[in-house]
């Protein structure tokens, strides 16, 4: 079935990032419903994590947890970077597309997924002298998911790598941008709204 061999070309792209997003963009081997899929893990993760791991180890407090919160939040993130990064490259000569972007930004998610899954199970028979090697583990996760997401950006956009470094830190600043527009968006709709609600209802009395 093509779907599953286009999430098992994720495990390519781990160890071979440069040749995986060359032939993840060039040759079509992946998809974005397979990259959507590993977000939607991602974000499933983010919330089981939280639920489940050892409570030597989890800094969250279980009345604390809002399954909404997490979904928004990764979802967020995602789509900001790949919606910035996108209108970033496109006044910079970047060869990818919007799509490309999604799917490059998607696959980078799996190390997240391969080393903390295991990581909640770890969580529950590891004692806190033992606590290094989970918080080693964890970090790998992150930086290995840095690493993909900057290299899926290099060879996406065919980039140097000065380059590379430049788009990533004016993609996080373009983040901020679209955030701050965006409340600055919704803090002005609220405000007419409540506005016409008192015309109406002064005009209503």
């Amino acid at each position: 079935m093509r779907y599953v061999q286009e999430l098992k070309y994720g495990l390519h792209i781990l160890f071979h990032p440069f040749d995986g997003f060359w032939c993840l963009k060039r040759e079509k081997k992946g998809s974005l419903a397979a990259a959507l899929t590993f977000v939607v893990i991602t974000i499933m993760l983010t919330t089981f994590e939280k639920q489940t791991t050892g409570f030597l180890f989890n800094t969250v407090r279980l009345k604390d947890v809002n399954v909404v919160v997490d979904i928004l939040t990764v979802t967020m993130v995602y789509v900001l970077w790949c919606v910035a990064n996108w209108c970033l490259t496109s006044l910079m000569d970047g060869e990818g597309k919007m799509k490309d972007i999604f799917i490059a930004m998607g696959y980078a998610m799996l190390p997240l997924i391969l080393i903390r899954l295991p990581l909640i199970v770890i969580s529950l028979v590891l004692t806190s002298e033992e606590g290094t090697f989970y918080y080693v583990l964890s970090n790998i996760s992150y930086i290995w998911t840095g690493f993909l997401v900057f290299f899926g950006t290099m060879v996406t956009h065919q980039y140097t790598f000065k380059k590379t470094v430049l788009t990533c830190i004016c993609t996080v600043v373009g983040m901020g941008i679209i955030m701050f527009i965006g409340l600055l968006f919704f803090t002005v709709i609220q405000q007419i709204i409540t506005f016409v609600t008192t015309i109406y209802k002064e005009l209503r009395f």
